[in-house]
C-alpha cells in the first residue's frame, strides 16, 4: 500500500483544468446561498469533476509503459560550439497526449528554463532537437528527463522519469577541426575568410608529369616529355612536406581573459587543434608545447594518424595558471626538443609594450633558429570605447585611454617586426581564420 501511494503521490500532479473545474464548483456552492434555485446542480457539477478525474486518473495509470523517452547525448560535446542534442518520445497510449519534457542538463550551462512541449496522437513518437553550447572542458553530468503527461482530459498529470546520470566530457572544438578539415583537403578554406595567397615561384618538391592547360607557367615545360608525347607537358610542383609545425600555448594569467564566455585560452586551444589537423592533412609534422611558470606538456611533432588524437587529449586537460610566463624555461625546451628550423606558433597576450619587452629578448633567441609566428589579442572591449560617441569630459577622458592602450597594441607588431619577428594581432572570434591562413601564406611564400 505504501509503494503505491509513493508511485501515484509522487508522480501525479494536478492540471490547470482541474483547478478552474474546483474554482466553478466553490462559486456554485457559494451562489447557492442567494440562488436558491440553483438546487442540486453544485452537486452534480462536483460529481461529474470527480468522475472526470477518476477517468482521466485510469487513462494515464491504466497502462504501465505509456510512454517511451531517450535522450541522444553525443559521446563527447565540442568546447565552444553549439552541440545538437536529441530527445525521442513514442506515445504508447492509445489517444492523443500532451507532453512536456524537462532535462536535467549540467549545472555549468545555467540554464533553469529548459522546457519543451509537444502533441503526439496515438501510437506516435516525436524527436526534439536542441542544443548547448559549452564554454568550459572537463566533464559535464547530466541528470534525469522528466517527462510529463496529461491526457485529452487534461485534469491531472503523470510524470514519467527518465535516463540516469551521463558523464560527459567536453574537448576543444572538434567540430571547427572537421569543418577546416574538410575544406583544406578540398581548397575550399577561402569560403571561410581564408584569403587565397598568391605563390612567389614553385616548391622544389616534384609531384608529376602533366598536361599543359591554360594558364601552367611556360618555364615548366618538360621538353623531353613534350617530344615524347607529341604533346604540351609540364612539371607539377607541391608544398614541400614533413615540415615541423608547433603550437605553443600559454597558459598564464594573461590568458584567463574571458570573450564571449570562452577564456583567451580556449580560443587558442581550439585554434591549435584547427592548426595541427591542417598541418597533417597538408603532409607536415604538427607538435604542441604549454608554458606557464614551467614548461607543461610536450608532444613531440609528427604525423601519424594517432598525432591528431594525442594533441586532443593533452589539450583537453589544460588549465590557465596564475603565475607569470617563464620564458627561459620555454626557451631552453625548444632548444632541447626542436632540432630542425620550424615553423614555432606561439599564442599568448600582451597589454602593454613593457610586458613585451620583457620577453623580447628570449623571442629574439628563438627566432634565430627558427621562424616564429606570435599570435595575441585585440581588446575588443576597448575597440568598443573608442568608437563609442564622446558626449562629456569624462568619456573624452575614456576614449583617449583607451585609443592608447590600442595604439599600442599597433606598436607590438611594428616592435616584433623589426626583430624578423612574424606576428597576427586578431579578436578572439577570428583567431582560427587568421591562423590558419597564415600557416597557408607561409606554406605557400616556403619561409619555412
Amino acid at each position: 500500500m505504501k509503494n503505491l501511494f509513493k508511485i501515484y503521490y509522487k508522480d501525479l500532479f494536478l492540471g490547470k483544468r482541474l483547478f478552474v473545474g474546483i474554482g466553478i464548483c466553490v462559486s456554485l456552492f457559494l451562489f447557492t446561498f442567494f440562488l436558491p434555485w440553483l438546487g442540486d446542480l453544485p452537486y452534480i457539477a462536483f460529481c461529474a469533476l470527480i468522475a472526470l478525474v477518476t477517468v482521466d486518473f485510469l487513462l494515464l495509470y491504466n497502462h504501465k509503459r505509456g510512454v517511451f523517452l531517450r535522450r541522444d547525448v553525443p559521446e563527447r560535446l565540442s568546447n565552444g560550439d553549439e552541440n545538437e542534442l536529441n530527445i525521442y518520445v513514442e506515445n504508447f497510449y492509445s489517444f492523443g497526449i500532451n507532453i512536456g519534457v524537462i532535462d536535467e542538463i549540467p549545472f555549468q550551462f545555467q540554464k533553469r528554463n529548459l522546457w519543451f512541449k509537444a502533441t503526439l496522437n496515438a501510437k506516435t513518437h516525436k524527436t526534439i532537437n536542441y542544443t548547448l553550447r559549452p564554454t568550459k572542458r572537463g566533464e559535464y553530468v547530466f541528470g534525469m528527463v522528466r517527462l510529463y503527461v496529461q491526457s485529452p482530459l487534461g485534469l491531472i498529470t503523470r510524470r514519467f522519469n527518465f535516463e540516469t546520470d551521463k558523464t560527459v566530457p567536453v574537448y576543444p572544438s572538434f567540430l571547427q577541426l572537421r569543418k577546416y578539415e574538410l575544406m583544406a583537403i578540398s581548397n575550399r578554406l577561402s569560403e571561410v575568410g581564408i584569403k587565397k595567397i598568391r605563390r612567389i615561384g614553385h616548391s622544389m618538391e616534384f609531384d608529376q608529369v602533366k598536361n599543359y592547360v591554360k594558364g601552367d607557367d611556360y618555364r615548366t615545360i618538360n621538353w623531353k616529355a613534350t617530344a615524347r608525347r607529341g604533346d604540351l607537358m609540364v612539371n607539377s610542383f607541391t608544398d614541400e612536406k614533413s615540415q615541423h609545425v608547433y603550437s605553443i600555448i600559454d597558459k598564464s594569467r594573461v590568458m584567463k581573459m574571458p570573450f564571449d564566455g570562452l577564456t583567451l585560452l580556449d580560443y587558442a586551444i581550439n585554434a591549435s587543434l584547427v592548426l595541427s589537423n591542417v598541418a597533417l592533412v597538408k603532409d607536415d609534422k604538427a607538435g604542441l608545447i604549454t608554458i606557464a611558470e614551467k614548461t607543461g606538456s610536450i608532444v613531440s611533432a609528427d604525423r601519424r594518424p594517432a598525432q591528431l588524437g594525442k594533441i586532443m587529449n593533452v589539450l583537453y586537460k589544460e588549465k590557465t595558471r596564475y603565475l607569470e610566463t617563464n620564458m627561459e624555461a620555454l626557451y631552453i625546451s625548444i632548444r632541447g626538443l626542436i632540432k630542425q628550423r620550424s615553423l614555432i606558433v606561439f599564442y599568448t597576450n600582451f597589454e602593454s609594450m613593457s610586458a613585451l619587452n620583457r620577453q623580447l629578448p628570449f623571442l629574439k633567441r628563438i627566432a634565430k633558429f627558427h621562424l616564429l609566428l606570435i599570435v595575441f589579442f585585440e581588446n575588443t572591449e576597448l575597440k568598443t570605447l573608442t568608437e563609442k560617441p564622446v558626449n562629456n569630459v569624462e568619456d573624452i577622458y575614456i576614449n583617449t585611454i583607451a585609443g592608447k592602450f590600442a595604439y599600442e597594441k599597433k606598436l607590438m607588431v611594428k616592435e616584433l617586426a623589426k626583430h624578423g619577428i612574424l606576428s597576427i594581432l586578431t579578436p578572439p572570434n577570428k583567431l582560427t581564420i587568421n591562423v590558419v591562413n597564415r600557416y597557408l601564406a607561409i606554406k605557400a611564400q616556403q619561409k619555412i
